[in-house]
Order: structure tokens, then C-alpha cells, then sequence
């Protein structure tokens, strides 16, 4: 049998890379441990309020979906970090939850505001391209 009707893949692996996919998919997850922290502790307080645009009314009206949905980042940020302690066989898992916080960015891009394709999309792709060439 030849190699004719084989395709070959080349592989490009660098250290320094893999590193820096641990260290941007660590640093998304502790941002997703602060919007926890936002959104379940302080989304009442003057810190929540004003890191979400919102009145005192507002906050207290929304206060328990905030909640709710900062739990759902704390599932991210648990996900995220269980990759990470796993180190090589943790890659996929890593890659599944950089995912599921970049469609989380894109989701909330599109219906309520367009800052969190930069503070949430942004980073998960960054942290999923370094992971996927790393």
C-alpha cells in the first residue's frame, strides 16, 4: 500500500503556546468567578449596579435571575478550571467550555448588549485558539 491516497497532517506544537492557552483559559475563568460574584453578591450593591448600568430598582426587581444566571458563570468558570487541573487530558473539556462562553458572548451580544462580545466572546477565542495551536 503507498502513502498516495493518505493525507497527512502536520502538527505544530509550541510549549510557550500551551502555556498561554492555560493561562487565558484560567484567566477566563476567574473573570467568570467575578461576574459570579457580581451577579449573586453585589448585583444590589453600588459595584453590581454600576458594573451593569442599572438603578437601585432595577437591581432589586432582577435580583434573583442575576442570581441565577451568576450561578450559571460559576459553572463555567468550574468547567474551565477542571480543564485546566487536568492539564493534556483536559483538552477537550477546556475546549467545550471556551466554547460554551463564546456562544454565551455572542447570545448576549445580540440581545442585550454588545460589550459582552468583548469582555466575555473576546477572551474565550482567544483562549480557544491558544488552546487548539498549543
Amino acid at each position: 500500500m503507498t502513502d498516495a491516497g493518505k493525507f497527512h497532517t502536520i502538527q505544530i506544537r509550541s510549549p510557550s503556546v500551551h502555556v498561554a492557552g492555560l493561562i487565558v483559559t484560567t484567566l477566563v475563568a476567574f473573570l467568570h468567578i467575578y461576574f459570579l460574584a457580581l451577579e449573586m453578591f453585589l448585583w444590589t450593591k453600588p459595584a453590581g449596579r454600576k458594573a451593569f448600568g442599572l438603578s437601585a430598582e432595577q437591581a432589586e426587581s432582577t435580583k434573583v435571575m442575576a442570581a441565577n444566571q451568576g450561578l450559571y458563570n460559576g459553572f463555567l468558570a468550574a468547567g474551565l478550571l477542571w480543564g485546566v487541573v487536568l492539564g493534556d487530558t483536559g483538552l477537550h473539556i477546556r475546549i467545550f467550555f471556551l466554547v460554551c462562553v463564546l456562544v454565551a458572548g455572542i447570545f448576549g451580544a445580540a440581545t442585550a448588549s454588545r460589550k459582552i462580545l468583548f469582555v466575555q466572546g473576546l477572551p474565550a477565542t482567544l483562549g480557544l485558539v491558544l488552546t487548539t495551536l498549543g
